[in-house]
């Protein structure tokens, strides 16, 4: 088997390749006109350019066809070798029993008579005699070798002596007439074992081993056919890899750029084109992508511009509901919150953004929420509505709306919207408005009930009773009206306040109004046992409001200050004006005190607030519980603030600060009352400029 015979079809298969891969050569009587040779020019390129796309094509297939063609050159070399070594292994082995066998029954009289002279010179001719015999063994019946080939002369007299044991097959002595034959590998090949039983007259008189060496010329050739399949296995490879590589650079590689354009814009990269010099079906695949890119883009453009219009309006709308509102995805990642959320919970500053929302709740509202919020994503409730009440640091009243978000076939969650709003204020009101129907019903029933009973009895009975009987229920149940009548007023004036109607403020003198409302209470501070004092600068500035409103605010401070202050207490009002640092005045200011019971620090945020009565908890005078609301409300008109400093069973002061008038109308405190901590809300024995009277 010639090793040229596996080179030479590689050369007829690489020659179609190589001679497309080689540029055309010019042909001959092609000068001439250079309108015509640039015609000639264009048209060979053309041709050129078509058919390189074939060619390309074809070398491919003559590829493929050598690579198959090469494996099964390959394959049968290594099939042949194969066979080949099989057979040669086959004769060694055929040729060293019968080697075997005929030695054997050389020597076999001469053991049996112990000439072991004779056999050493036997065994050395059979050695010297052919060069396949690699060694010669003789052992006893134990397999303890007494002599052997090749050794030295002095091994050889001293043969009896060696105590090397010979290893047989299977452990076992090889029957008369049946040799054993193995093989194993040397440093210089492969040698075939065969081990003969030495037998006389049937007795076993031991073994003789012979090691054949395989043939030289054998050994080379197929060496050499098997250096030759390699070559060829080799050749092969190497022409698959030049065939990738030509393959990456030429046909793949179109398509391979077309791959990372579309996956560019799967990512979104609209602007990916595609430039190369390709003709034929890639070049219109292109050109297709191309297209498809360029108008990718453009709509992309047109989306863009739709979906930030579309977003800012959402912004607009959500930035401008007063309500807090809050829009997560599937996870509960916070995607958008409006100012009004980031207000509510103190987030402002931080960076809430793509954060988990039960991680940036308070305890209490996040255990409240978890139930719902899990609900929802797993599609067990479409929206849901809680209340929650926020323990701290401020305590407040909640309603929390939850609504899924859902792709158009509403099977998939994409996010929920969750929309805040703190009731806190509707809930006292509701309760405050059920306290003040309980309380104006239990007012208007009790006088209406005292009136209708004295007027029956009157209208019964009025002849059998004596004049002064008569006069006495007269009395009372005018007395009933003139309490049905307050609050009925109240009412009316509170509402009259809230409606938004305007005033007419003027110039007051603030001493006036404090005159008209002692007068009208010295009657019933004396039937009460409670002293009632002033203290009125007598140079009081004049100030900016309205009279009538006036009097009710010190009509209704002093009235509750009476109502308040048990038997034998103090009532005093007081009136000043606030100076600046310059001396000059800014304001006056009055304040109506007393030593009655006072009122408890956790009731003096709300003791200002509509229907809110303070006398539920610690007694139980009658009262609509909108006298400090009223007040708190006309104070509002003229621009200032009702103060209070109370402390229980040692009395209460409200205070408050007017304007000083003008001609061009009120005059600004230097500090706006309730603004700054002192002075403006706090009554200070030391700043007083008193006048008792």
């Amino acid at each position: 088997m010639s090793p040229v015979s596996t080179a030479e079809p590689l050369a007829e298969v690489q020659s179609p390749e190589a001679a497309a891969a080689s540029p055309p050569q010019p042909l001959p009587g092609e000068t001439g006109e250079p309108s015509r040779g640039g015609f000639f020019w264009g048209s060979l390129r053309r041709w050129w350019s078509r058919w390189k796309q074939k060619l390309r094509l074809e070398t491919q297939l003559l590829f493929v066809a050598t690579l198959v063609v090469s494996l099964v050159v390959s394959s049968f070399t290594f099939w042949a070798v194969s066979t080949v070594q099989q057979d040669a292994r086959f004769n060694e082995a055929r040729f060293g029993r019968d080697l075997g066998l005929l030695l054997a029954a050389n020597v076999a009289p001469l053991i049996a008579e112990d000439r072991i002279g004779q056999v050493a010179q036997l065994s050395r001719q059979y050695f010297e005699s052919t060069s396949s015999i690699r060694y010669l063994l003789y052992a006893d019946p134990e397999g303890n070798i007494y002599y052997g080939i090749p050794f030295s002369n002095q091994e050889v007299k001293t043969s009896l002596s060696l105590t090397r044991r010979i290893q047989l097959p299977d452990n076992r002595p090889p029957a008369e007439g049946q040799p054993l034959v193995r093989a194993h590998l040397t440093p210089a090949g492969r040698v075939t074992d065969i081990f003969v039983g030495i037998y006389h007259q049937g007795r076993f008189l031991g073994t003789l081993g012979l090691g054949i060496n395989p043939n030289p010329a054998l050994v080379r050739s197929t060496q050499l056919a098997r250096e030759v399949a390699i070559g060829v296995f080799l050749a092969v490879w190497v022409l698959a890899i030049l065939g990738a590589v030509v393959n990456a650079l030429t046909i793949t590689y179109p398509i391979k750029a077309l791959v990372k354009g579309v996956q560019e814009i799967t990512k979104g990269n609209f602007k990916q084109r595609i430039d190369l010099p390709f003709g034929g079906e890639l070049a219109q695949l292109i050109d297709s992508f191309n297209e498809m890119a360029e108008r990718l883009q453009s709509y992309e453009e047109q989306n863009i511009e739709e979906l930030a219009a579309a977003k800012a309006k959402l912004e607009t709308l959500v930035f401008s509901i007063v309500d807090a509102a809050i829009l997560l995805d599937a996870e509960f990642r916070v995607l958008l919150l409006n100012p009004a959320a980031s207000r509510m919970f103190g987030w402002e500053g931080e960076p809430v953004l793509g954060k988990p929302l039960p991680e940036l709740l308070p305890e209490d509202l996040r255990q409240q929420l978890a139930r719902p919020l899990m609900q929802i994503a797993r599609g067990d409730q479409e929206a849901e509505e809680i209340r929650v009440n926020l323990s701290g640091p401020t305590k407040r009243v909640i309603r929390i709306l939850l609504s899924p978000v859902s792709d158009p076939r509403r099977q998939n969650l994409k996010g929920i919207v969750m929309t805040v709003q703190d009731i806190t204020r509707e809930v006292e009101l509701n309760e405050a408005k059920a306290q003040f129907i309980s309380n104006i019903s239990h007012e208007l029933r009790t006088p209406l009930f005292s009136i209708k009973s004295f007027i029956e009895t009157l209208y019964e009975y009025g002849e059998q009773m004596s004049p002064e009987e008569r006069l006495d229920y007269l009395e009372i149940a005018n007395r009933e009206t003139d309490r049905l009548t307050r609050l009925v007023n109240d009412v009316l004036d509170l509402s009259r306040l809230e409606s938004g109607k305007q005033y007419h403020f003027e110039a007051v003198d603030i001493a006036a109004v404090i005159e008209q409302t002692l007068r009208t209470h010295h009657l019933q501070a004396r039937d009460k046992g409670i002293q009632l004092r002033k203290f009125v600068d007598p140079d009081l500035p004049l100030v900016w409001g309205n009279y009538d409103l006036l009097l009710q605010v010190m009509t209704n401070l002093l009235g509750n200050a009476l109502k308040f202050t048990p038997s034998g207490g103090l009532v005093t009002v007081h009136a000043h004006p606030v100076v600046q640092a310059d001396g000059s005045p800014q304001a006056v200011r009055v304040a109506v005190a007393d030593t009655g019971i006072g009122i408890a620090p956790e009731d003096q945020e709300r003791i200002f607030d509509r229907f809110f009565r303070v006398e539920n908890r610690v007694h139980t005078l009658e009262g609509t519980g909108l006298g400090l609301a009223i007040v708190r409300n006309i104070l509002e008109k003229h621009h200032t603030r009702i103060c209070l400093e109370s402390k229980l069973e040692q009395g209460s002061t409200f205070w408050f600060d007017l304007h000083l008038y003008t001609e061009n109308g009120p005059l600004e405190f230097a500090a706006q009352p309730g603004e700054t901590d002192p002075p403006s809300c706090r009554w200070r024995e030391d700043s007083r400029h008193t006048h008792q009277s």
